[in-house]
């Protein structure tokens, strides 16, 4: 029987014989070609696809099954591209052409197709499918077009003689022109005459290129002149079809198969609703909850329309239904559809395999196909995942796949061809990156499945639309089955969703930067942190069964001073302070004595690993110091972490003990005024974050200032310690600035306010043990019943005999730091005053071996930060500080500075230059922000080599720093004393002055407002903590919510790693979460540079191989790169997505309104208008027309008004 069928087609069977496996696939696909058909028969031996990406794939891979050999070509852009390895051969196209235009050549087509002996040419969808001179063009060099006949291509890629033929089919039109109209002119004509709204469509092409819905006439013309250019640059043809447009309709189609002997069967429909932009994103076949009657009159209209224009192959009619159940049909696409692969799940027939079969000549009986054997089973969904971010329009993406990772399983086809890591997604094509598409029972079952394949995804190095598709799949009215075209549009919680974290890629990205361009954080010196992990002592544990087995738990830490606190509130906390017999200690181990000793820089990850040991022994510590103050400016600045979220992340590891913080008073955490809505704010959400005690102070002393802290702290419902700053020396009868008589009576202020702890605030060291007795008897004899805590430093190395006598003399409280972090600007030293008053009726009750492994650990933790080790300029404390006064915390901070200004060798020139500059000002309380004021103005004498004498002469005429000037206009409040003056008059040169407290005049901040915007800019992940930080660092916070978004949660990494990166071959392991460990390996870095300045650093993440591109920041000087946007400057505007420039509508120095039309670039056959982001003057233009522009490029930058 073989043997005869051979025969029939021409074949002998020796021939079988020598070819079996190209012979034999061959006849056995035309077992059933009817010997009583005059269809004439030419089999296809080979087919080139005049296409690229998926669709050409989805051919080749057809081709491979029927045994026939396929030929792909390609544009010099598309080189890399995976369409052309999946063929048997492949050929470039279009050298020198425009990459779309590539595509379009039909001579360049037709001379591969005739050079290399193919039988047939598949136009696959879009780019020259539906043109009829290129099908036309195929059949005159003898080759077979698989698709319909150059006439019905013709007459159905027309969209006005398609028009006409269904009213000749007597198939329902929508209204619209009679004829394709190429001016805007002519369609504000139409609009006149037939009124409003319609609808703009290419006359020669689909897929929702140059298609515009128009409402107001005003609009019509630019309109049509953007639609028009969209079909020109897509299809090559830019005449234009309009028609009314219908509301709310769902878009239904009908896929159809017809054969040269007049056969035409339906597939069923698909429905096509859910749109963007009049293209399709999610395709569900059959259309769910479709009346049964209308869909077989939609079946029996389609099928009717393709026989009367004689249609052979895949096809597919289209109609919109409204809610009336009217339908009206729009279009034929005389092609393959992008969303064929529904109707081919839900049938079972593979329709390319179909359309090659029905190009050889078979008719559809033969294939097996009548309209009754054709059965829809089952439902399908397509989702088209694209290279779009719909948190911003579905601004098209463009740049290298760093990583692709799909989900698949049963019930999951996928249909792509640039989806794999590396891949270049380039911005001359259709961002399509891969089609998903489920099949199940139903619509809930397929969109169950097609939910958990999109969850499965995991695409890096590029934005998708997936989080989009995710929301659609779960949207209640979608699952229903009852969305029309409008359903994306109506429901704008589909744009709600949480982007996609991507920590592990933005990880690397960091590493890389690192590796490639050094430090992300300055180093203070030339000094490398350790290449150790500091030994983290053993907390109590007990063993226990779980349900997957035996572990070891931590148990909960004693109870301390805070459960007191929560259990009796802030008054009978006092009270139990005040009642405790021994000396009580706050440790600053975890703020001040690392600021003092290690410029502030110790990051989180740090400080929670000794944590639960502290909890565990040290819970009768009065308080643990670890927040506010300068941690909070350089976690942002410095550090790239939240500090709210290292209060959380502390709080949760030691519950038992309370946290202590500096407020500034109405500074709050930073250097200047508030409005005071801004510090009560803060003081309520830094109780909610876990903050227990508040030591309200003001650099300055000031009263007014420090009452708001202390009413603030109060409401908030914190402990308040109000703290009086202390300067000078009670005990030196010549200094009478500063009297023991100023300091009860300041005393006597805050406890009158309510303060409920008293503290005695001596940041310089400056209390001497002599004075330390006569001050702290003072205030006990004052006030018996207030409890009194001490802060200081040790820079003379007075500072344990200090604390001693402040303890006999009455004091509750006193400061130190664990012995490894102790001394110099430090604090005194745990261990030894714990050890100094064992046996003691103020013994401490700590135990000094806990000290001991504590110190341990820090003492190797400090390694970890040689790069900002005040030892390398400081090797031991000086008693000079009672001469200069500098305050610990900012003695190593001016020594950085100093050095980094050039004045290193100076330093001793810059502490005289401190004390003069103090005097000059008229001997401040020196404290943040005041003590900065002084250390500003010191190292302007110093660097503008001016005494004290020639500052107060030349004044007039010498121009501060800005801190000085400000102190001088009244922003931190009035001096004890007052401001000196002529110096004040002569330094302000007429600027105007504040009066009382600052913050008590300035507008409240809108925090809701403030919300607002920061979302604008950074996202959906804003919280309260990022406002708040904002309204005290607007724009170090603003920076640091960038870097955040760019290089993700750095704080997981290991201290020496985050400072300087890994070595090469180095394995390390960073813990996102609990849970989730990444195990990465540094590979290696490339030493040559791509054209745009950038090393491909190379890392292998829990075993897969990954790499970044990271720009090499001194070879882009070189190279004179394109500048890139600055998102932190207002005005710059960048290029929303890689294109072209084709028209520049503003000049320098024209003004423009917030919205305004600016530069049109053009890229993935669209056009996008960059608009201005406010009110403003053109100050520059960075691109010209026709420049070629990548993501993010620098457009134009506009100055607000």
């Amino acid at each position: 029987m073989l043997t005869a069928h051979l025969g029939r087609l021409g074949v002998s069977a020796s021939q079988h014989v020598v070819c079996t496996k190209r012979s034999l696939a061959w006849a056995m696909r035309h077992m059933q070609v009817a010997h009583a058909s005059s269809i004439e028969y030419k089999p296809i031996k080979s087919i080139l696809v005049a296409n690229r990406g998926e669709i050409a794939i989805r051919v080749f891979r057809a081709c491979t099954e029927l045994g026939i050999r396929s030929v792909a070509v390609y544009s010099e852009q598309d080189k890399m591209h995976m369409h052309r390895q999946k063929a048997d051969e492949s050929y470039l196209i279009g050298k020198g052409l425009p990459p779309v235009e590539a595509y379009l050549s039909i001579p360049e087509i037709i001379r591969v197709a005739k050079e290399n002996n193919v039988d047939a040419v598949h136009p696959g969808y879009g780019f020259l499918s539906e043109r009829s001179d290129f099908a036309q063009a195929c059949l005159d060099n003898g080759l077979s077009f698989i698709g319909p006949s150059p006439e019905v291509v013709r007459k159905m890629g027309d969209k006005v003689a398609a028009r006409q033929t269904a009213i000749k089919a007597g198939v329902q039109v929508v209204p619209g022109t009679d004829n394709p109209i190429v001016s805007p002119e002519e369609a504000h004509d139409f609009c006149v005459k037939y009124g409003l709204p319609v609808m703009l469509k290419a006359a020669y092409g689909g897929g929702g290129r140059g298609m515009r819905v128009v409402r107001e006439l005003g609009e019509v013309k630019e309109s049509f002149a953007l639609a028009s250019r969209e079909a020109e640059a897509a299809f090559g043809n830019g005449a234009m079809f309009i028609e009314k447009f219908i509301e709310n309709p769902r878009h239904i189609e009908l896929q159809v198969l017809g054969d040269r002997a007049g056969n035409v069967v339906h597939l069923f429909e698909r429905d096509c609703s859910v749109q963007r932009r009049h293209q399709k994103l999610v395709e569900v076949a059959p259309a769910p909850n479709l009346d049964q009657r209308i869909r077989e009159a939609m079946a029996a209209d389609a099928v009717k329309l393709c026989k009367s224009v004689g249609y052979e192959n895949a096809g597919t009619v289209e109609f919109l239904l409204d809610n009336q159940g009217n339908y009206y049909f729009i279009e034929v696409n005389a092609r393959l559809q992008v969303e064929h692969t529904v109707t081919e799940e839900i049938t079972g027939i593979d329709l390319v395999q179909s359309q090659i079969r029905i190009s050889e000549g078979m008719t559809l009986p033969e294939l097996g196909m009548s309209q009754e054997n054709i059965t829809a089973q089952g439902c399908a969904i397509q989702c088209r995942v694209t290279t779009e971010d719909p948190a911003k329009s579905f601004r098209p993406d463009t740049g290298r796949l760093e990583v692709f990772r799909s989900g698949e399983g049963m019930g999951i086809r996928l249909d792509g061809a640039s989806a794999f890591a590396g891949a270049i997604i380039s911005p001359y094509y259709d961002s399509l990156l891969v089609k998903v598409i489920s099949r199940a029972s139903d619509l809930h079952a397929s969109a169950a499945k097609m939910n958990r394949s999109l969850r499965e995804f995991r695409i890096r190095g590029v934005k998708t639309n997936i989080p989009f598709l995710l929301n659609v799949l779960e949207n209640q009215k979608f699952l229903n089955g009852t969305i029309d075209t409008t359903f994306i549009d109506e429901h704008p919680q589909l744009f709600q969703f949480a982007p996609s974290q991507n920590r592990a890629q933005k990880l690397l990205n960091y590493l890389g930067n690192v590796l490639v361009n050094g430090p992300m954080t300055p180093l203070a010196t030339g000094l490398q942190p350790a290449d150790v992990q500091p030994v983290v002592p053993e907390v109590p544990s007990v063993s226990g069964e779980t349900s997957i087995g035996f572990e070891n738990k931590a148990i909960e830490p004693p109870r301390g001073f805070r459960d007191i606190l929560l259990a009796e509130g802030p008054e009978g906390f006092a009270k139990a302070v005040r009642n405790h017999k021994g000396l009580l200690l706050m440790d600053t181990t975890f703020r001040d004595a690392h600021q003092s000793l290690l410029a502030t820089r110790v990051r989180t990850h740090d400080l929670l690993k000794i944590s639960p040991f502290v909890a565990h022994n040290f819970n009768n510590l009065y308080s643990l110091e670890n927040w506010g103050g300068a941690t909070f400016d350089v976690a942002l600045r410095f550090l790239h972490e939240c500090p709210w979220e290292r209060l959380e992340r502390m709080r949760k590891l030691m519950p038992n003990i309370p946290f202590q913080m500096l407020l500034r008073g109405a500074n709050g955490v930073g250097y200047t005024s508030y409005p005071d809505n801004a510090v009560y704010k803060f003081c309520d959400l830094s109780v909610k974050a876990g903050m227990d005690i508040f030591r309200v102070f003001d650099s300055l002393n000031y009263l007014p200032n420090l009452m708001l802290g202390v009413d603030a702290v109060g409401k908030a419902g914190g402990v308040v310690e109000a703290a009086i700053s202390y300067s000078g020396d009670i005990s030196d009868p010549s200094k009478t600035k500063y009297t023991l008589d100023y300091y009860l009576k300041l005393a006597d202020e805050l406890v009158k306010a309510g303060t409920h702890v008293l503290c005695i605030k001596d940041m310089a060291g400056l209390l001497k043990p002599r004075a330390a007795k006569i001050l702290i008897s003072a205030l006990r004899d004052r006030h018996p019943d207030v409890p009194i805590h001490v802060h200081t430093h040790d820079t003379s190395g007075a500072g344990v005999a200090s604390m001693l006598q402040c303890a006999y003399a009455g004091a509750d409280a006193v400061d130190v730091a664990v012995d490894s972090m102790s001394g110099m600007t430090s604090q005194p030293s745990m261990g030894a005053v714990v050890a100094s008053l064992m046996g003691d009726e103020l013994d401490t009750g700590m135990n000094l071996g806990a000290i001991s492994q504590y110190s341990a650990y820090w003492e190797q933790a400090r390694t970890l930060y040689a790069p900002f080790e005040c030892a390398v300029t400081m090797k031991s404390g000086n008693a000079d500080v009672y001469l200069n006064e500098i305050p610990g915390g900012q003695y190593t901070n001016l020594q950085f500075q100093a050095y980094s200004l050039g004045l290193g060798d100076q330093f001793e020139a810059v502490k005289k230059a401190y004390r003069e500059a103090n005097l000059l000002m008229g001997d401040l309380i020196k404290v943040t922000p005041s003590s900065k004021v002084v250390g500003d103005l010191a190292q302007f004498m110093v660097q503008n080599k001016l005494s004290a004498a020639d500052v107060e002469a030349n004044a007039e005429n010498l121009s501060f720093p800005k801190s000085v000037i400000e102190f001088f206009q009244g922003y931190l409040g009035e001096p004890y004393g007052g401001f000196p003056e002529p110096l004040r008059s002569k330094i302000l040169k007429g600027l105007p002055t504040v009066d009382g407290r600052p913050g008590e005049s300035m507008a409240p901040m809108n925090f809701q407002d403030m919300k607002t915007k920061l979302v604008e800019e950074h996202g959906p992940l804003i919280s309260d903590y990022d406002v708040l930080s904002s309204a005290m660092y607007p724009q170090v916070t603003n920076e640091y919510l960038h870097f955040r978004e760019k290089y993700g949660p750095v704080d997981k990494l290991d201290t020496r790693i985050f400072l300087t990166g890994p070595k090469v071959g180095e394995e390390f392991e960073v813990e996102i979460e609990k849970g989730k460990t990444l195990h990465i390996k540094t590979l290696a870095m490339a030493e040559d540079l791509t054209p745009n300045g950038e090393r491909e650093v190379f890392f292998e993440l829990n075993g897969q191989l990954r790499s970044v591109m990271v720009r090499d920041q001194t070879a882009v000087k070189e190279l004179h790169i394109h500048p890139k946007v600055n998102t932190s400057i207002k005005g710059q505007v960048g290029a929303p997505m890689p294109g072209t420039v084709i028209d520049i509508k503003v000049k320098e120095g024209d003004e423009v309104k917030k919205g305004a039309s600016m530069v049109v670039l053009s890229a993935m056959k669209m056009e996008m208008v960059v608009q201005s982001p406010c009110d403003g003057v053109v100050e520059s233009i960075a691109v010209t027309k026709d420049m070629k522009l990548e993501g993010d490029d620098l457009v134009l930058t506009v100055t607000p008004k």
